[in-house]
């Protein structure tokens, strides 16, 4: 077991977890490692809030820019990939710091994941022609025949989710809800999690929306455009359904207005805020700190001496 610890950074969007971990890297001389399923995309920049060279260049982050918004990354390509690079920055006497608001990643690194089967593309297009014939709601009712626990938790329009619970059965003959009875090993290092938000909902709100609207003055339209005219991106992506991008599309193809972009914007980042912090509040072991006191540092560094 490695003596050296792991710092768990996690919060909801627009909570200003960038801003301490800039502090964090410069007083323990380490890197972040990304926990933010939107930050792995290439020419993602602006709608993900992703650092910018000044701000890495205090703070190096990892798994950040490392596919392009075609392709695919899973839960167990992230833990796969952070315990990568949390043995390499161990080797080098540093403390990782792991940064983000993807709560599902936190969660799979530190209860690890179930052995589930590779993606099968036959399987999967299969699936995908019985969805055009007969909906994703009829697919939903054929999963709650098969795997009633899994089905419970997903929407009967979750396209993506009800294409993996179903192709999982259709290879394994077992459900997801049994597959993920068992969990891989636990981790060999002390974690000290904090997470990061303003205390009062309302200021939350006020910094997501002032948000956006930088994101627009810095040319959110345009990023979103060059993404719209590749032949192989679609709004069914999961690079596209990230919070914002969908919404731009949408606007983009002319089916909302500049209006209703912004506002259905904000408010999809203010949802996905609130499930972030329904996530969190069922967290154990965890240290909350008030979003900008200046008290967090040392909060931290006081937590792990």
């Amino acid at each position: 077991m490695s003596t050296l610890p792991v710092i768990f950074l996690m919060g909801p969007t627009a909570s200003g977890k960038t801003d301490l971990a800039i502090e964090l890297c410069q007083h323990f001389d380490t890197e972040v490692i990304s926990v933010d399923s939107a930050l792995v995309y290439k020419g993602m920049d602006i709608g993900t809030a992703k650092p910018n060279a000044q701000e890495l260049a205090k703070a190096p982050h990892r798994l950040i820019d490392i596919i392009d918004p075609a392709e695919s990354y899973s839960m167990a390509d992230f833990r796969s990939d952070a315990l990568a690079h949390i043995k390499e920055l161990h080797a080098q006497g540093k403390v990782p710091l792991l940064v983000g608001g993807t709560m599902m990643y936190f969660k799979g690194l530190l209860e690890g994941l179930s052995p589930l089967p590779e993606a099968d593309e036959a399987v999967r297009a299969q699936l995908e022609k019985e969805a055009k014939e007969q909906g994703w709601p009829a697919l939903h009712q054929q999963l709650q025949q098969i795997d009633p626990q899994a089905a419970a938790k997903i929407n009967a329009n979750d396209s993506q989710r009800i294409n993996r619970a179903l192709e999982v059965y259709r290879i394994s003959g077992k459900t997801m809800t049994e597959l993920q009875q068992n969990k891989a090993q636990a981790l060999d290092f002390p974690v000290y999690q904090f997470a990061i938000a303003p205390s009062d909902r309302k200021v939350l709100h006020q910094r997501i929306e002032k948000r956006f609207k930088i994101m627009l003055e810095q040319g959110f339209e345009n990023e979103v455009l060059s993404l719209y005219n590749r032949d192989d991106l679609h709004p069914d992506l999961p690079s596209i359904r990230c919070v914002g991008y969908r919404q731009m599309w949408d606007y983009i193809a002319g089916e909302i207005d500049y209006d209703e972009m912004v506002f259905r914007g904000v408010a999809a980042t203010r949802q996905l805020a609130k499930r972030q912090l329904t996530w969190l509040r069922g967290w154990s072991d965890l240290t909350w700190l008030e979003s900008g006191d200046s008290e967090n540092l040392q909060r931290i560094v006081s937590s792990l001496s």
